[in-house]
C-alpha cells in the first residue's frame, strides 16, 4: 500500500467564503495531481473540507507537495487506526514508546467529528501511557511531539510536519507576464507572484547573445519545473540587439539605462496583448541601482498601460539573495552576467516622464515592433535537457574582441591556426579556465568540434560566454577563407 500523506490547506484558503474555498481547493487538487504526475509518482488523492489525503511514495512526494502554493504543511502518517480512544492509545504507545525513551515529549491531538471522547482525553491517556519510558512531559519545548488527528471514523498518528510555502493555489488569481533577466531579483519576484496564485509567462529581452539566453533559460526552466505545477509557462525570447543599437544611436547616453527599461516594458506589453495577461511583473527594488530610484521608477512606469507588480520594492539585496537560495535559483542566477549596465558615465537618477517621452520619440517604434514580432516562444516544461545545451554551444563567427583558443595538439597548431588564436591543450583549458577573464568572449576549436563543445558547456555552466566553433577545423578553415585569411597548412 502507498504511504499516506496528510496535506493541510494554507490558512488563507480556510477563511474564504464556501464557494471560493471550494473553487480554490479544486484548483489546488488539480495542481497536486500535475506535480505527482510530472514526477511519475503513482498516487491517489482524496480531497476533504480542510485536508487533502494523498497516497504516494512519501520520501519523494512529501518535499514535492511542500513546494506547491496553497499548502500550509504536509505530514507523513505513520499509523492510521479506527477513531476509538483505546485503539489510538494502543497504537501510539507501540509506535512512539522507543522514540520518547529518555526524552521529554508532548502529545498534541485534534479532533473533528462526533466521538465519545475529546482531544484532551487522547492527550492525557496517551501521555500517561508514554510517560514511564520517557524523561517526562514538556509542553513548552519537547524533544518529541506526538501528534494525532481524529477525523470522522479514522485517527492519524504522526510526529513530523514539513512546512509548505502557504499562499494561494497557482492559477486562482489569473495570469501575468514577468520580465526575466536571469539574475536574483527577477526570479525571486516571479516566485513571490507564483506564491500569490498568479500563473506566469516570462519575457526575456536578450542583450547578450546565445550565452545570455542559455543562462536565462536555465532559470526559467527551473521555475517552470519546480514551482509552476498546474500551468504551462512560456518564455518569450526577444532579440534586443536592434532596439539597443537604435537606442544608442538616437538617445543621450545619460538616459540609456532608463530608456532601455521603458523599451523592455513596451516589448512586454506587445507580448501581453497577444497573451491576455492582466499585469507585468518586475524584480525592481527601490534604490538598488540608478534606474530604480523612486523618481526613475515613476518615469519608467509611465510607458506601461498594464499594472506593473514589483514585489521586491522594499527588499534589500541580501534578503533577495537569501530568498533565492531557499527557492533554488541562486546557484543559477549567480552565473548570469550583467548586461543591462549600459551607461559608462553618470546615468540620470531623476528622470521625468516628459523627458523620457522626448528621448523615446527619437527612436523608430518599428524597430521594437519588429523585434517583438520575430520573438521565439518556448514551452518551458516541454524542453528536454538537450534543448538547454545544444543550441547554445556552437558559433559560426568570431565576434570582435573575442579570445580564440586552438585546442588541438601543439604540432597541428604550428602547422596552421586561425589568425590571432592562442594555443591551449584541451586538458589545460579544462584545468585553468576559471582563471580567465569572465568579461571576455571565448571561441574554441578542435579537430571536429566535439571536445571543445564539452569544454564550452563546462565554461558556460561556470558563467563564461564560451562557444565551440561549429564544424571544428573544417568550419574554421571555411570561415578563414570567407574572410580572405591565409589557409596554407604545413605538412
Amino acid at each position: 500500500m502507498k504511504d499516506l500523506l496528510l496535506v493541510r490547506l494554507a490558512a488563507e484558503l480556510t477563511i474564504k467564503s464556501n464557494r471560493t474555498r471550494v473553487e480554490f481547493a479544486r484548483r489546488l487538487t488539480r495542481n497536486l495531481r500535475d506535480a505527482l504526475a510530472s514526477a511519475e509518482l503513482e498516487h491517489e488523492i482524496e480531497p476533504a473540507w480542510d485536508r487533502i489525503y494523498v497516497r504516494a511514495d512519501a520520501a519523494r512526494a512529501e518535499p514535492l507537495l511542500a513546494r506547491i502554493p496553497g499548502i500550509s504543511s504536509v505530514s507523513f502518517v505513520e499509523r492510521a487506526v479506527p477513531a476509538d480512544l483505546a485503539a489510538i492509545v494502543a497504537a501510539g504507545e507501540e509506535l512512539y514508546r522507543e522514540r520518547v525513551r529518555g526524552k521529554r515529549f508532548a502529545v498534541r491531538a485534534r479532533r473533528n467529528g462526533n466521538h465519545p471522547f475529546g482531544s484532551r482525553d487522547v492527550e492525557v491517556q496517551l501521555g500517561a501511557a508514554l510517560q514511564p519510558c520517557s524523561a517526562g512531559v514538556d509542553l513548552t519545548d519537547p524533544d518529541v511531539t506526538v501528534r494525532i488527528e481524529v477525523r470522522q471514523d479514522q485517527a492519524y498518528l504522526f510526529s513530523e510536519r514539513t512546512e509548505g510555502v502557504g499562499g494561494l493555489p497557482l492559477g486562482v488569481e489569473g495570469r501575468a507576464l514577468a520580465l526575466l533577466s536571469g539574475g536574483y531579483d527577477s526570479a525571486v519576484a516571479a516566485w513571490l507572484m507564483l506564491k500569490r496564485g498568479i500563473a506566469l509567462d516570462y519575457v526575456f529581452c536578450n542583450l547578450g547573445g546565445d550565452a545570455h539566453e542559455r543562462a536565462v533559460l536555465q532559470v526559467a526552466k527551473f521555475m517552470a519545473d519546480e514551482w509552476s505545477f498546474g500551468t504551462r509557462p512560456r518564455l518569450h525570447v526577444i532579440d534586443f540587439a536592434d532596439p539597443l543599437k537604435a537606442l544608442r544611436e538616437s538617445s543621450r547616453q545619460a538616459y540609456w539605462q532608463v530608456v532601455l527599461k521603458r523599451l523592455m516594458y513596451r516589448a512586454a506589453e506587445l507580448v501581453a496583448r497577444e497573451s491576455g495577461v492582466a499585469a507585468l511583473v518586475t524584480g525592481e527594488a527601490v534604490g538598488q541601482v540608478s534606474s530604480q530610484t523612486l523618481t526613475n521608477l515613476r518615469a519608467i512606469e509611465a510607458a506601461a498601460t498594464l499594472p506593473v507588480l514589483r514585489p521586491l520594492l522594499g527588499y534589500d539585496k541580501g534578503e533577495i539573495i537569501a530568498r533565492a537560495r531557499v527557492i533554488g535559483t541562486a546557484s543559477l542566477s549567480e552565473q548570469v552576467r550583467e548586461y543591462c549596465a549600459l551607461t559608462p558615465g553618470r546615468p540620470v537618477t531623476a528622470a521625468t516622464v516628459e523627458r523620457l517621452d522626448e528621448e523615446e520619440r527619437r527612436l523608430d517604434p518599428a524597430v521594437l515592433e519588429t523585434a517583438v514580432a520575430a520573438r521565439r516562444t518556448l514551452d518551458l516544461r516541454a524542453l528536454q535537457p538537450v534543448d538547454l545545451v545544444a543550441p547554445y554551444l556552437f558559433a559560426t563567427d568570431v565576434p570582435e574582441g573575442a579570445v580564440i583558443i586552438d585546442c588541438r595538439p601543439a604540432a597541428q597548431y604550428r602547422a596552421w591556426h586561425l589568425k590571432g588564436a592562442e594555443h591551449r591543450e584541451e586538458w589545460e583549458i579544462l584545468r585553468d579556465f576559471r582563471k580567465l577573464d569572465r568579461d571576455r568572449i571565448y571561441i574554441l576549436y578542435c579537430a571536429h568540434g566535439m571536445q571543445t563543445a564539452y569544454i564550452a558547456e563546462k565554461m558556460q555552466r561556470a558563467g563564461y560566454e564560451a562557444y565551440s566553433f561549429r564544424g571544428g577545423l573544417r568550419g574554421v578553415i571555411e570561415y578563414a577563407r570567407s574572410k580572405g585569411l591565409s589557409v596554407t597548412l604545413l605538412r
